[in-house]
């Protein structure tokens, strides 16, 4: 008989107490005619007592079914369901199937157990094996002879890693992460200005091993990195070796298990590594940047596979950066900067908040060129070590900031293009002037971040560009 007939059908397990408890109930049922078939989820051979069980171990009926909990009945009037009920409760199933007296010298009521088709990671694989799945993007084909990493490789998908192929199964667990539609468009990414969609985003993520859960905080890394100061196409295409550096900041660092401690600048955190790499994919498989071609710097950075973490916001007396560029304490948020490799500063004899500051200013200085100003901007992340210093003197973010702009203003005549011998330089006319090295307003980006035990800092330099100052600036993206 057809699920589509009338009758009353059930959707069970082995696997769950309540279901083998109900089997003398169902058996009742079938005696009366009411039950026409049983549905097993894990053993074909349960219930034993019932002749007409149909093996579902593939899932199929119950997710067609949208069954969420077992036991579950179902009944079919005119070839549609007209109810159901789901869990063991004496009372609802004698109002549900009319007969009375069922499931005599049971419990009076015992709650059902969690379907297989509703486990962590199912319902995206059956959604792909037998329902509709909403994708515009292209799909492509593979026999069981091709090795889909080397056709990743082959087609140019890749950032030169292997990337975790994106199946109709991955993608829709990726898209769990987030309630946005996939064919939303974020923004128009660079350089071939082509549409970037949630969806695009997704395969992307899944791509680069990103889980369900980073969705929120990638979907507004991109919405940062097309904002038009960001100037991502400017950045993708320069000679010098900045790519986009991700800031993440907020209570969804510690939800989705960010770095901001030992190493949160190199490996083995799966949501900064993945978190950054989704953009870089995303610039080259949606946007085209690829290197060689319009990407065209001398020498990178090994940033531009990745390159994001979180600020440490453990210490209350902190001002996180977000909140220092006007987001609202207590939200999430990331910050962008055009970022290349990694200067370790190493003070370890340093007592004094002033001479730490002055000590880090003389290597700050050198950023791009010593005698170049106002052209790139850095980050400056300060170790715990470090950060206790500037504290047990009373200084904050304020005073810090205010330092090591005092600190690394010098005078014009030994900046200008001739001094020291050295043509490089500003324009002559700043001789008599104090000149800053930063920008006052975006130049330095101070954080806190890092693990314990050294007396050290880290400086993340800019992109030229950054001399254009309204142009060219960090982006922080409140979400």
């Amino acid at each position: 008989m057809a699920d589509t007939d009338n009758g009353i059908i059930a959707v069970v397990k082995r696997d769950c107490p309540t279901c083998e408890l109900v089997e003398p109930v169902l058996k009742r049922l079938e005696e009366a005619g009411t039950l026409v078939r049983v549905y097993s989820q894990d053993d074909p051979a349960f219930p034993a007592s019932i002749a007409d069980v149909q093996d579902d171990r593939s899932l199929e009926r119950s997710f067609h079914l949208n069954v969420e909990f077992v036991p579950t009945l179902i009944r079919l009037e005119d070839r549609r369901e007209s109810g159901r009920v789901f869990g063991w409760n004496r009372e609802e199933w004698e109002r549900f199937t009319g007969i009375q007296g069922i499931g005599e010298g049971l419990p009076a009521n015992q709650p059902g157990c969690g379907s297989k088709s509703v486990e962590p990671g199912i319902p995206e694989q059956l959604q792909a094996r037998y329902g509709e799945v909403p994708f515009k993007s292209r799909k492509v084909e593979y026999s069981d002879w091709d090795d889909v990493m080397e056709q990743a490789f082959d087609r140019g998908w890749t950032d030169g890693l292997p990337v975790v192929p994106p199946t109709d199964a991955r993608i829709l667990r990726m898209l769990t992460g987030t309630d946005r539609a996939p064919d939303e468009v974020v923004g128009i990414m660079p350089p071939d200005l082509k549409e970037c969609t949630v969806e695009k985003i997704a395969v992307n993520a899944v791509m680069a091993g990103a889980r369900p859960e980073y969705m929120p905080v990638i979907l507004a890394v991109v919405e940062a990195a097309l904002k038009p100061k960001f100037t991502l196409h400017g950045v993708l295409c320069t000679l010098n070796f900045a790519g986009p550096v991700i800031m993440v900041n907020g209570p969804v660092t510690k939800s989705i298990g960010m770095n901001w401690g030992g190493n949160c600048l190199g490996q083995g955190n799966r949501a900064n590594a993945t978190i950054g790499r989704t953009l870089q994919l995303l610039v080259r498989n949606v946007g085209g940047g690829r290197p060689g071609e319009i990407d065209r710097a001398v020498f990178g950075n090994p940033g531009k596979y990745t390159y994001c973490f979180a600020e440490d916001e453990t210490d209350p007396d902190w001002e996180p950066l977000h909140v220092s560029r006007g987001c609202t304490p207590g939200s999430n948020a990331v910050t962008l900067h055009h970022g290349h490799g990694v200067t370790g500063f190493s003070d370890s004899a340093a007592r004094g908040a002033d001479e730490l500051a002055r000590s880090l200013s003389l290597m700050l200085v050198n950023e791009m060129h010593p005698k170049k100003t106002q052209c790139a901007n850095v980050i400056v992340a300060i170790s715990p070590e470090h950060y206790r210093i500037y504290k047990d003197d009373g200084w904050g973010r304020k005073e810090i900031e205010e330092a090591l702009h005092h600190y690394t203003t010098r005078p014009g005549k030994d900046l200008i293009k001739g001094a020291q011998g050295i043509n490089e330089g500003i324009d002559p006319a700043l001789a008599e002037e104090m000149v800053p090295k930063f920008w006052r307003d975006h130049g330095i980006l101070l954080v806190r971040a890092g693990g314990p035990g050294g007396l050290q800092t880290a400086i993340i330099g800019g992109w030229s560009g950054g001399r254009n100052h309204d142009e060219i600036q960090p982006v922080t993206h409140q979400f």
